[in-house]
């Protein structure tokens, strides 16, 4: 359990770049098991996550590993393997997008049941039933997920939930199926419409990218090599905007795809925080204070709930009554009690916590970070609070922040390792 030292008092200022898209990367990742040629992907961040996707590939029997350029080169033409191994895929719940294409490719996947944060139950039924519709013959055998098929067939798919990883999983199964599969009430994420965007330069033709109804037609084969650019990391780059908010400060986040963050920007907007969008960067000028704001999640393009820990960080110091409603995940609170310990006056009532800005601001202490986005949040709060606050829980931010205490460093703010053996790739 690594821990992270964070000083605050001082106003962010200056800019900083975004990294790749984590989510975007983890299931491009998984993709490439679909092609039997070489991919080189670029602008893949180097994070705990994507490293175990990159085990859970190479288990299987693909090549995997960067070049001296940071590109990450994967070659999944030898995988024979359809068995991920449990310790690998029970840390982290991304490593179950590689049931749909296994299935695909070889006919047969067997998948344990997925470990990841502790953010709430996220069960698998809609990927099962996805597969199912394809033609599949799907069990669960000792922990595992076992799918299998002769041929995978084009179909109607109609999720009941809207779900990014069982539409990603859907998706990628019926590349390789037998004719045209249609998936209704598809998720409609950036991450999503950049692996539809990389099917089809591999050479899937797909309909509706970006819609709520994707339309995959089915190949017999993906034999292409293939160079493909992952997005921009939006919730990186929403939680660097959320940091210079919450610090009254002023600066710019480049490298991104302003669209990506129409929602967030909106409430900054409601707010109070000036807002400046060019090009494929974002300014914001903090030197008034802050309105209140009532905030509620919701599936793309509403506010995103792996923004709304930070989000709720930078209300405790907005004075006056704000509420922050989680739709998404059940226990997505989970840094509520940790702002509570730093002085923050927050209730909560049922998936809605009630927050009333914070006389005299925050103080830092010592807390500890129950997931990702949770941890990013308390880093925002130890850059607002008096005096110093350790993070226990350094492990979680590793999995989806590249060199977050770097750039929060060259933006002015104190941010460093407890540990002196700790880098921002290594620690699990």
């Amino acid at each position: 359990m690594a821990s992270i030292v964070v000083r605050g008092g001082t106003p962010l200022a200056g800019s900083v770049r975004v990294s790749g898209s984590k989510n975007a990367s983890l299931p491009i990742l998984a993709a490439c098991l679909l092609n039997e040629q070489p991919v080189t992907l670029h602008n893949v961040p180097e994070l705990h996550d994507v490293g175990v996707i990159g085990e859970v590939l190479e288990s299987l029997g693909a090549q995997c590993g960067r070049n001296a350029a940071g590109d990450l080169r994967v070659d999944a033409a030898r995988v024979s393997g359809f068995e991920p191994p449990y310790e690998l895929v029970n840390k982290m719940r991304a490593s179950f997008l590689v049931l749909g294409p296994l299935l695909a490719r070889f006919g047969e996947a067997s998948v344990p049941l997925p470990g990841g944060c502790a953010i709430g139950a996220r069960p698998v039924g809609e990927h099962l039933e996805a597969m199912r519709v394809l033609g599949a013959e799907v069990t669960q055998e000792s922990g595992r997920i076992v799918a299998r098929a002769k041929k995978l067939i084009g179909a109607e798919i109609y999720l009941n939930m809207v779900s990014v990883g069982a539409s990603e999983n859907a998706i990628m199964a019926a590349t390789l199926a037998d004719g045209m599969t249609t998936i209704g009430n598809a998720a409609e994420e950036p991450e999503v419409v950049d692996l539809c965007h990389f099917l089809r330069r591999c050479g899937v033709e797909i309909e509706g990218i970006g819609t709520n109804t994707v339309i995959v037609h089915g190949q017999p084969r993906i034999s292409a090599a293939v160079d493909y650019s992952v997005i921009p990391d939006r919730i990186e780059a929403g939680t660097y905007l959320l940091a210079l908010a919450a610090t009254g400060g002023s600066g710019t986040v480049s490298g991104l795809h302003a669209d990506h963050l129409e929602a967030l920007l909106l409430k900054l907007r409601d707010c109070g925080l000036h807002v400046e969008v060019e090009d494929h960067q974002i300014s914001v000028d903090n030197r008034r204070p802050l309105k209140p704001a009532n905030v509620r999640t919701a599936v793309y393009p509403g506010f995103p709930t792996d923004l709304q820990p930070q989000m709720t960080a930078l209300l405790t110091s907005v004075q006056g009554m704000s509420t922050v409603t989680e739709t998404i995940f059940e226990k997505r609170l989970s840094h509520v009690p940790e702002l509570a310990r730093m002085g923050a006056r927050i209730q909560i009532s049922g998936n809605t916590a009630v927050i009333e800005g914070t006389p005299g601001g925050l103080t830092g202490v010592p807390v500890e970070a129950q997931d990702l986005r949770c941890s990013a949040a308390l880093v925002i709060a130890g850059l607002m609070a008096r005096g110093e606050t350790r993070i226990d829980g350094l492990q979680h931010l590793l999995r989806g922040y590249e060199r977050l205490p770097e750039k929060l460093t060259a933006l002015g703010g104190s941010v460093s390792y407890a540990e002196a053996d700790v880098t921002a790739g290594g620690a699990e």
